[in-house]
């Protein structure tokens, strides 16, 4: 038996489903903001508290780096900082439209021939995630180059934390964050403790989620295997994949906006020019990388996926 609650819940929600997808976007925006701007208030009574003011004395947002940790960002991180942006942004893309599309304008079946073969007959899949898997793969091997790279050259030193003074840092920057007053940037030498915290949940817990949860989803997956998908169940991977793609949604929004907000020639520099000095050159390098993702992203439809597609299985409309 329904309550008033119930009830009331129930047309709330029927109301919220009734808007259209950029009136939803409007209003979280602009509850989003409302947050903001709360947060920004709570966190600036705070900071002007004397206990609040020792604690961020003790603790004022970075952690000491151990001994023989590099300094700067080399060429090979900045190229991996591109192909990563820009496999995620394509990632992102192909898998709204897996989710969102009810009728794909094709689909796609592998060639069941050369070295590696399946009984019965291939899986039919739509040309969208078609693309998205082969992203995918891209994305973990690049992931993989970087992560043996990053142990190699002892950058992992950076964004792994190393002390537990990490913690009480990363909420001393936050507060700086929130309260507008922003924490000393100095990335080229070392990151607050909330970026680092950050750069290691998004790198060695978001990622392997992410491919984790999409391994799961794929044909790649045995389906035979009864004991590991009653262990590993095919709804626990649809529960985590979209939240996952939100994070990384939410982490380039904010990442993005820190960047340019916080001395953007200098930040652009330390990635895309591997400098610590101030000048347009990081700047134009950026411009053209979103130029290529732009152009990626435009040519991510089926008229110009068919072909490449078509190179690797049957393309089918």
């Amino acid at each position: 038996m329904s309550t008033p609650k119930t009830k009331q819940a129930a047309g709330i929600t029927e109301r919220w489903n009734g808007l259209g997808l950029w009136a939803r976007i409007g209003v979280s925006a602009g509850a989003l903001i409302i947050l903001l701007g709360i947060g920004v208030l709570v966190a600036r009574l705070l900071t002007g508290l004397d206990p609040v003011k020792d604690f961020m004395a003790t603790y004022p947002g970075e952690s000491e780096l151990p001994a023989g940790a590099p300094v700067g960002i080399p060429a090979w991180l900045g190229w991996q900082h591109f192909l990563n942006m820009f496999f995620i942004f394509l990632i992102i893309r192909s898998g709204w439209a897996v989710r969102t599309t009810k009728r794909p304008a094709a689909h796609w079946i592998r060639n069941n021939k050369g070295l590696v073969k399946t009984k019965g007959n291939p899986t039919k899949i739509s040309l969208d995630l078609w693309f998205h898997l082969t992203l995918d793969a891209l994305w973990v091997l690049n992931g993989i180059v970087f992560i043996i790279v990053l142990f190699a050259t002892g950058q992992w030193m950076r964004i792994v934390p190393t002390s537990w003074d990490v913690f009480p840092n990363a909420i001393s920057a936050g507060l700086q964050y929130l309260s507008l007053d922003w924490p000393t940037d100095n990335g080229w030498v070392n990151y607050n403790g909330l970026q680092l915290l950050t750069y290691f949940i998004t790198v060695f817990i978001a990622a392997p989620l992410a491919i984790a949860t999409g391994l799961r989803m794929s044909g790649a997956w045995p389906k035979n295997a009864a004991t590991l998908n009653k262990v590993y169940p095919i709804q626990a991977a649809r529960a985590l994949h979209f939240p996952v793609m939100i994070y990384f949604v939410a982490f380039i929004v904010v990442h993005v906006t820190l960047v340019l907000a916080t001395g953007a020639l200098r930040n652009l520099n330390h990635m895309y020019a591997s400098s610590d000095a101030v000048n347009w050159w990081g700047f134009g390098i950026f411009a053209a990388s979103l130029v290529v993702i732009a152009a990626a992203w435009f040519l991510a439809q089926p008229l110009f996926l068919r072909p490449v597609a078509s190179l690797m299985g049957k393309v089918t409309k």
